[in-house]
């Protein structure tokens, strides 16, 4: 495994390799590539390893040179720390988060929450930035940093591969990683130790379910009681959470953290109304991550920067130019393709070059009629890369926890646009020659 301790946490500078070398490894022969996906299956919640008859799973890894991981581990450390301060700074304009699109009813406790920021809230705060590789460089789309997935695929997955390509070593164990920073979480306070953690995930979405049961393994081999629950299961005493038992007449346990893998917009749902409030801020049991997560989630988070006065120099120099759809001719110039401000998995982006004719002006009608909803995009040229399979674009994706770049995940996408259907890929690190 790739460490990143030796790195200094500075913005990226002109004496770290950041030109774009990213390639293919040969593939796997069938059988070991079967076992692999086996164990996946088996042993790491990856319970969709296919989609109608092609595998999710690729049966080769990325390859990125030692100078290439630390290109970007220093952008990813320095993009999450320019995220934070301007999280931190929003708590002083509240007036701002209509520019961000966050629904009323969830603002106020998310600045409470903002106010009231815990050591441990800050300790196992995760993001994952997704890096494209362009003619110009490496640029980024968006950073996840409310619920992002991809845990069992970014940790398990490449160290399955790396076994088979010597040379080579995983970037890191984001899943482990994390475990690791909600266990320092769960340590006994006073003398006495809660009940145990509660994992919240959206019911009905499978790829939400395989990352919240992965991580609850990991946080039960290391001696947590961890539940998988909805937010309809939760209980607030006080502000301190419990686990709702036997029902609504059930006895409720208390709980030592809860780890929130349920989108905050979608929390601004009538059915949550109980729970809402003490999930984006008001609770006194620690949640992660955070509600405040959502102000950088928000695809309109780059509209906000000027009126903060921050500089945000990684940010600015990484991302294409993005603006409020009244700002741009996107209507005639499909240089500005359009999303919605919690676009999710890139569900709502929007482009002539890349839709339906119908589809397309469906989303121009609701752009126009709801700009405050969304943002347009400036289009980056994405690099495609020969692979076994045929050419494909790539998607590096880097954890951070606790502002430290911990791995990566990998993905394949036959267009421009990374979506669901984007496949899965291990992303393996030439190891550092002595």
């Amino acid at each position: 495994m790739i460490g990143t301790s030796a790195l200094a946490p500075r913005p990226p500078s002109k004496h770290i390799d950041d030109s774009v070398a990213i390639t293919a490894g040969p593939a796997l022969d069938r059988e070991t590539f079967i076992g692999i996906r086996r164990h996946m299956a088996l042993e790491a919640c990856k319970w969709d390893p296919q989609v109608e008859d092609v595998s999710v799973l690729q049966p080769f890894p990325l390859l990125l040179s030692h100078a290439q991981w630390l290109y970007l581990t220093a952008c990813a450390e320095a993009l999450a720390r320019e995220t934070c301060a301007a999280e931190l700074a929003l708590l002083e304009r509240p007036d701002l988060l209509w520019k961000l699109a966050v629904p009323p009813r969830l603002a106020q406790p998310i600045l409470r929450g903002l106010s009231s920021k815990r050591p441990a809230a800050d300790e196992a705060r995760f993001m994952r930035f997704d890096f494209h590789p362009t003619p110009t460089g490496w640029r980024i789309s968006e950073v996840n940093s409310d619920v992002p997935g991809g845990f069992s695929e970014a940790s398990e997955f490449p160290s399955l591969m790396a076994e088979r390509y010597p040379g080579y070593a995983p970037a890191g164990a984001p899943g482990p990683e994390l475990a690791n920073a909600l266990a320092r979480t769960s340590e006994p306070t006073c003398g006495r130790r809660a009940w145990g953690a509660a994992l919240v995930w959206a019911a009905g979405f499978m790829e939400d379910l395989q990352v919240v049961s992965y991580l609850a393994g990991l946080l039960r081999r290391r001696g947590i009681e961890t539940c998988v629950i909805n937010p309809t299961h939760l209980r607030f005493d006080g502000g301190k959470a419990r686990l709702l038992a036997g029902g609504a007449g059930g006895v409720c346990a208390p709980l030592s953290f809860i780890v929130r893998f349920h989108q905050a917009e979608w929390l601004s749902r009538r059915r949550y109304n109980a729970v809402a409030s003490y999930l984006l801020g008001d609770s006194e049991t620690p949640v992660i991550n955070p509600g405040y997560a959502m102000l950088s989630e928000s695809k309109r988070f780059p509209l906000v920067w000027n009126d903060l006065h921050l500089e945000m120099r990684t940010w600015r120099q990484l991302l294409p130019e993005t603006r409020d759809p009244r700002e741009v001719p996107w209507r005639r110039d499909d240089r500005w393709p359009l999303k919605t401000a919690f676009c999710n998995t890139g569900d709502s982006v929007s482009s002539p070059l890349t839709m339906r004719r119908r589809d397309w002006f469906r989303s121009a009608a609701e752009a126009t009629l709801f700009p405050n909803q969304w943002v347009a995009q400036r289009r980056f040229e994405s690099l495609t890369i020969d692979t076994p399979l045929g050419s494909a674009y790539p998607c590096i994706g880097v954890y951070t926890i606790g502002g430290r770049a911990c791995g990566i995940y990998g993905r394949l996408s036959r267009t421009p646009v990374v979506t669901y259907a984007a496949a899965d890929v291990a992303v393996l690190v030439e190891e550092e020659s002595e």
